[in-house]
């Protein structure tokens, strides 16, 4: 589960998928991110059917890594640019849905009956 409020960043850049935790943390600094500042940083393989997820949860680093076997993430355009998604859109992209399309939907807060 993605806790609540936590900023997600996707790498639309394709990286070498052989990084472990450490070289994505390195990918991260060298963005000018603090990877330890409590945000999922999300990467993908050239093949667009890998993702891996790093993060920083407060007591120790995590690492999460997923293969879709039958079918593709969607991605942005691949470009040198950093997207952020909010956590229902990771979840998403996570299942191999088109994370573009997850849109929160503005709530009035309500009004006190008295």
């Amino acid at each position: 589960m993605i806790p609540s409020g936590v900023k997600v960043f996707l790498a639309s850049h394709p990286i070498d998928f052989r990084k472990g935790m450490d070289g994505l943390l390195s990918l991260v600094r060298e963005t000018g991110s603090d990877p330890f500042d409590g945000a999922l940083y999300v990467f993908r393989a050239k093949r667009a059917d890998r993702i891996k997820i790093v993060w920083w949860d407060g007591t120790g680093v995590v690492l999460y890594a997923k293969r879709l076997e039958k079918a593709r993430f969607c991605w942005p355009k691949i470009g040198q640019c950093q997207v952020q998604l909010s956590p229902a859109q990771l979840l998403a992209l996570i299942d191999g849905m088109d994370w573009k399309r997850v849109h929160q939907v503005a709530v009035k807060q309500p009004e006190s009956v008295g």
